[in-house]
């Protein structure tokens, strides 16, 4: 095993957080025009943070090597933990703010609020970050209309740039060609180019990012939803985030038609950049001769369909229409990772939907749709992957040891030796993935109460590993804090497909000579 060059680490992570400052920045506008003055120190005080830090280490570390692979991996798994517990700074400076008494009457403070209380505490400031950045979508705001607007919007814009990644926000920032950062860019769990130069492709990505941004607004609009909410939703759908300004999410508009509308946003999240590059220039034809777009379609259609009937069989709502309309919504909010809900699947030790539909969710929060979107899970290709590489493997036996024989994967042909290579890789990352999960699942039945169902407590762990956001009534301000910390790890691992993790893992336990 190589040993990872800490400098060049080091430096890069000070690179990211010097372009993550910006956001905290640009939040400033928002918290002035919504005449939240008290808020603006605390994203100023943010920025100044993030920038001073960034740029003092990557000054202090310039002359170090461009980054090799693990180094590119250290440095992907080290800058979403630490730009996650930064980001939280809003959250807890605006809190501690609220809570001043006196204050000047010109910063227009409000009365401190339940909700908004709870990011006092550390802990769950890092949550709602962590939350965001990862584009999860679980919260510890109990009552999110409560929230300030400059919270609402840092919410959503944090998810907004997890959707893409931090890293790729760096590469649009710095704009500087090489390995250096076709290797970062790599690290974060992307491998689609659109163009030969990787400066090229990721600004490619922001225009495409930027355009279905301001489109899905647009139609959230015509379908009736508010300017605010508008904005907000069309920002978290697009990046498959789910942070909404209201508690019951789109479930609050009570409009099937704002329903109905939101589904092709978070279908747009689903499809992979280089696609969407193909059909903006034309060539529509990508939707079904590309092998994951394809299957995003068939897994959503047959899925949605497939909950329909358990419902309908269940008797859980008044008509087959409600039925289909809460299907649909839910398996391609859970599917699409994006976390939006419409209907309550579970209300913690209260048991609402029964383990069935609650297992098919969490089947389709597992696989994920394509890879090269915004999503996470294992990803469609993946799956796709295993399943058809599996069958594959078995009709080997019957062939003769001398055959040459080649794996079709979509328009791809791959000899023998190609498969097992991503084979293996589909496999290591499905079975440490599991591995997480598990962990993750022990330690909730370990914290939480007893009464709260199995399927309940898997649900919650997979939404937050799949970097979904939806919830069985568990994840809140009263969960044990082992239990916010877990679901932490969790949305770190599932955002980042846990092989980076691995990677950061195995080069602490290097330099501490713990293979020995």
């Amino acid at each position: 095993m190589s040993v990872v060059t800490t400098d060049t680490v080091v430096r890069d992570v000070g690179r990211i957080l010097r372009a993550v400052s910006v956001l905290a920045l640009a939040s400033v506008p928002v918290a002035i025009v919504n005449r939240e003055f008290y808020a603006v120190p605390a994203f100023l005080g943010t920025a100044l943070v993030m920038a001073g830090i960034g740029t003092g280490l990557a000054r202090y570390y310039s002359d170090a090597e461009p980054p090799g692979k693990p180094e590119a991996m250290v440095t992907a798994a080290l800058a979403w933990a630490v730009v996650s517990a930064l980001g939280a700074l809003p959250f807890l400076l605006i809190a501690w703010t609220i809570s001043v008494d006196p204050y000047p009457a010109w910063a227009n403070v409000p009365a401190m609020d339940d909700t908004t209380a709870v990011f006092k505490h550390p802990l769950d400031a890092i949550f709602e970050s962590a939350s965001g950045f990862t584009g999860t979508g679980l919260t510890m705001a109990a009552v999110e209309e409560e929230l300030p607007r400059s919270l609402h919007w840092w919410r959503s814009l944090i998810e907004w740039i997890g959707g893409v990644g931090v890293i790729v926000l760096t590469v649009a920032i710095l704009a500087r060609p090489g390995s250096g950062s076709l290797t970062l860019y790599e690290s974060e769990a992307r491998s689609e180019k659109i163009h030969p130069s990787i400066v090229r492709t990721v600004r490619e990505i922001w225009k495409i990012y930027v355009g279905l941004t301001v489109g899905s607004i647009l139609l959230l609009l015509a379908a009736g939803m508010p300017l605010w909410d508008a904005i907000n939703h069309g920002m978290t759908g697009i990046a498959t985030g789910g942070y909404s300004t209201h508690a019951d999410s789109i479930g609050h508009y009570g409009s099937p038609l704002i329903e109905y509308a939101v589904v092709p946003v978070m279908v747009a999240g689903s499809i992979a950049f280089p696609i969407h590059y193909l059909i903006f220039k034309g060539e529509i034809e990508n939707i079904w001769r590309d092998v994951q777009t394809r299957w995003v379609f068939l897994w959503f259609g047959g899925g949605s369909l497939g909950l329909t009937a358990i419902l309908a069989a269940n008797g859980e709502y008044g008509s087959l229409e409600e039925a289909f309309r809460v299907a649909l919504f839910q398996f391609v909010s859970a599917t699409s990772n994006t976390g939006f809900g419409t209907a309550a699947v579970g209300n913690g030790t209260e048991v609402v939907w029964t383990a069935g539909p609650v297992l098919v969710l969490c089947l389709g929060m597992l696989t994920g749709a394509a890879a090269g979107s915004t999503v996470s899970g294992i990803k469609l290709i993946r799956t796709i992957t295993l399943v058809k590489g599996t069958v594959w493997q078995v009709q080997g036996m019957f062939y003769p040891d001398s055959a040459v024989r080649y794996f079709q994967l979509g328009k791809r042909r791959l000899s023998e030796q190609q498969f097992q290579r991503e084979y293996t890789e589909a496999t290591v990352v499905l079975v440490l993935w599991l591995g997480a999960l598990v962990v993750g699942v022990a330690v909730l039945l370990r914290v939480l109460s007893p009464a709260h169902p199995l399927e309940y407590v898997l649900f919650e762990v997979m939404s937050a590993q799949s970097n979904v956001g939806l919830s069985a009534g568990i994840t809140g301000p009263t969960m044990p804090e082992t239990a916010k910390a877990m679901l932490i790890v969790n949305m770190w691992v599932g955002r980042l497909e846990i092989i980076p993790i691995a990677v950061l893992l195995g080069a602490l336990f290097q330099r501490l000579d713990l293979y020995r």
